[in-house]
């Protein structure tokens, strides 16, 4: 077996370790980043952790498919709509191809016994292997000495005996660890997957209901503004504040129009159909999200794209039907 192994790197103290551990033992490491815009781990954090490690990293996206899995998870829903166990093998699946590719052979994570209630249970982890085709490949450091031997232990290529056994979510060990290696910067535990969250599992709920094929860009603008629901193929999102607006004007495309005030007030993106009703209804949504003081004397100017028009704001009545759906 190769001396090579491909360590999955999210920028937290966990990968990190286990990069290191490896890195100890004189392993050649290759990181993999598995990007996901809306998730819980950070690409600059990634990077930089590579570097302290001085390792390459790989930064792959998980892609449009792996909507398909927070849709219908094989193996259930968390607290919310995270799918935890069918997230991780989907991630390790593709991480298995990178680390053929890649001539390793074995794969690496920060993994820890007992730290996640849903995916990182003794049941759950065997699972994991298991369904992403990585029998016996699956080597976590932090918790090695828990778990049965892998095939790299049992051949020699890692030493055992120098992997730990921490279970559970303190991390006082991994603090004290990181010290003595000199590791700093790293993410610290916060609140995980968005798809915990429960504002954004309303949101990516309500979106799963109303498209059949959402994207990755879908997803993504889950994450900005305010969300509402003006029919069953058509919502808006309003900014909330500047930056969120100009965000929201570089997503716009075909399906996704960005209505602009040209005065200080939210942006209004349609996605789905633009007509005349769902654009007078996302001028009356603009107006009722603007503050009083804020709003010009006379007639009230907007953009889209290349077209500009004015309209009489006594005419924009309050949109009654549209529910935000992360209230």
């Amino acid at each position: 077996m190769e001396r090579r192994c491909v360590a999955l790197v999210s920028g937290g103290l966990d990968s990190t370790l286990a990069a290191k551990l490896m890195l100890e033992q004189g392993i050649d490491v290759r990181g993999l980043f598995l990007s996901m815009s809306w998730g819980c781990c950070e690409k600059p954090k990634a990077q930089a952790a590579a570097r302290q490690l001085g390792i390459p990293l790989m930064i792959l996206s998980v892609g449009d498919a792996y909507l398909d899995v927070i849709r219908a998870p094989k193996y259930g829903y968390g607290t919310q709509m995270n799918p935890c166990v069918d997230c991780r093998i989907y991630m390790f699946r593709i991480a298995k191809r990178y680390m053929e590719e890649a001539g390793a052979g074995f794969l690496v994570t920060g993994e820890v016994v007992g730290q996640r209630p849903m995916s990182q249970r003794k049941r759950p982890l065997a699972i994991i292997e298991q369904d992403s085709g990585l029998d016996d490949l699956l080597l976590r450091p932090l918790s090695a000495q828990l778990l049965d031997p892998t095939l790299p232990e049992r051949l020699g290529v890692v030493d055992r005996s120098r992997l730990l056994a921490l279970s559970g979510r303190s991390r006082h060990e991994q603090i004290a660890l990181a010290a003595r290696y000199g590791i700093t910067g790293y993410s610290q535990p916060a609140g995980g997957c968005l798809l915990t969250d429960e504002g954004f599992a309303a949101k990516t709920k309500d979106l799963f209901a109303h498209d059949e094929r959402p994207t990755t860009k879908d997803m993504e603008l889950l994450t900005i503004g305010r969300h509402l629901r003006l029919t069953p193929s058509t919502k808006v999102i309003l900014g909330r504040n500047e930056l969120e607006n100009l965000l929201l004007e570089g997503y716009a495309g075909e399906g996704y129009a960005v209505i602009t005030p040209k005065f200080p007030g939210p942006a209004a993106m349609v996605i789905g159909v633009l007509n005349d009703e769902t654009k007078a209804a996302a001028l009356r949504l603009v107006l009722q999200h603007t503050k009083a003081e804020k709003l010009p004397e006379g007639a009230l100017e907007f953009r889209c794209g290349a077209d500009r028009w004015t309209v009489d704001k006594d005419t924009l009545q309050p949109v009654m039907n549209a529910a935000e759906i992360n209230a």
